[in-house]
């Protein structure tokens, strides 16, 4: 995921948000990068500190490494976690109904090349995989969500996606037919930089855009909204329900521009 500043209190789950905030209060005390660390210790330790879990999701054909209540870290020190704040390890809600949507609808992705853009965990770019995608990347400017990616791929007997770090947002288009963003209009200054290079995607290339929201207030009241038509929505899950204040659906939503 893509994260121009710390998470609030309406960006996230109930226990999530108890989590992140520890992170918070040592941002500056911890490493920002895994700059050194070999892929094999990122492995390693997000074996030791994930749980393989994802049955009670919208998507539960999906095995994911996340962070769990169980885990050590929701309870550990966050001075000692050694990298970035762990975004990838969250289903986030938008991400669960976008990956709902691509699996009960194979043919939006069957043949084409997609773009998970801020791909966190990589459970959409993996539905896309699943479905019969060309040519799959998976965009997050976190490093280490490239190899929890790698590894929730292998959980689910697929080779892995390109991974790409760079910060796509703002760069030349590439040719994609499809684009993917899960729960990414959480930030006004955000969306309004992808609304832009969207626009330039779709002029330059056709591209398709899909968009996975649960209806936060900053995606309900941004601008963009009105250029969005809902394809399908689903009810969260008891425990995903539980666990998100007053977010009891998660949208998929195509981009239309011309509206």
């Amino acid at each position: 995921m893509i994260m121009p500043g710390p998470l609030t209190p309406s960006k996230c789950s109930r226990y999530v948000k108890v989590f992140f905030r520890a992170f918070e209060q040592t941002r500056r005390h911890r490493c920002l990068s895994h700059s050194g660390r070999s892929d094999a210790f990122i492995r390693s330790f997000i074996a030791e500190n994930t749980e393989t879990t994802g049955e009670q999701s919208l998507t539960p054909e999906l095995r994911l490494r996340l962070f769990t209540p169980n885990c050590r870290f929701w309870r550990e020190r966050p001075e000692l976690w050694p990298f970035d704040d762990p975004y990838w390890a969250i289903y986030w809600p938008g991400g669960q109904a976008l990956s709902r949507y691509v699996l009960d609808n194979p043919g939006v992705c069957l043949g084409k090349t997609v773009l998970d853009l801020g791909s966190g965990c990589g459970a959409s770019a993996i539905a896309a995989k699943l479905c019969g995608a060309a040519h799959v990347v998976a965009n997050d400017i976190d490093t280490v969500a490239a190899v929890a990616t790698h590894m929730n791929c292998e959980l689910n007997g697929l080779e892995p996606p390109v991974c790409v770090s760079d910060n796509m947002i703002g760069s030349e288009p590439e040719h994609f037919d499809l684009i993917f963003l899960g729960d990414m209009f959480y930030d006004e200054v955000l969306a309004t930089s992808l609304h832009s290079w969207l626009d330039r995607c779709i002029k330059t290339h056709g591209t398709e855009v899909l968009i996975g929201d649960p209806g936060r207030a900053q995606f309900e009241g941004h601008g963009i909204r009105r250029l969005l038509h809902q394809l399908a929505q689903f009810e969260l899950p008891e425990s995903v329900r539980e666990e998100n204040y007053g977010l009891t659906c998660s949208s998929v939503w195509r981009y239309h521009p011309e509206l």
